[in-house]
């Protein structure tokens, strides 16, 4: 005996957005990125009382080949790798070591000083600290007793 089944056209939906999701997946990696097709930096992000601190991983990248900009509350994390030029005469294994240029937009929890921020670049990570807007600082007020 066979059972009904019921039509939910949005369990339909949402299981052909999930198909289509890991169809780019497979073909483009991680997901679309801005510029080629080259894997987004992974980045840490947090924040301490007075900072927002983000950390981005660039491996084989220099610092003057990586552009930062704060528009709002949009951190933008911009970078090129050039390729090495191709061995002649040579049948690659694997080549998987990418170059092309990255754009990695995001957004910040609150807003910052972006022209009191430090970038610091050593072991192909980046380390960006920016302090916080004064008004989005915790300020303590003290209770007095009478």
């Amino acid at each position: 005996m066979a059972n009904i089944v019921r039509f939910e056209p949005m369990r339909e939906m949402v299981r052909m957005s999930d198909a289509m999701d890991r169809l780019f997946e497979n073909i483009y990696g991680r997901g679309w990125h801005d510029g080629d097709l080259f894997e987004s930096p992974s980045v840490d992000m947090y924040q301490t009382e007075n900072d927002i601190v983000v950390k981005a991983s660039l491996p084989g990248m220099k610092a003057e080949d990586i552009q930062i900009s704060v528009v709002g509350d949009v951190l933008t994390l911009r970078g090129k790798i050039d390729a090495e030029e191709e061995v002649k005469d040579a049948s690659y294994h694997i080549r998987e070591r990418r170059s092309g240029s990255f754009a990695r937009s995001l957004p910040l929890p609150s807003a910052v000083q972006s022209d009191k921020a430090k970038a610091e670049f050593e072991n192909g990570v980046l380390t960006l600290t920016m302090p916080k807007a004064e008004e989005m600082r915790p300020k303590t007020i003290t209770v007095k007793a009478k």
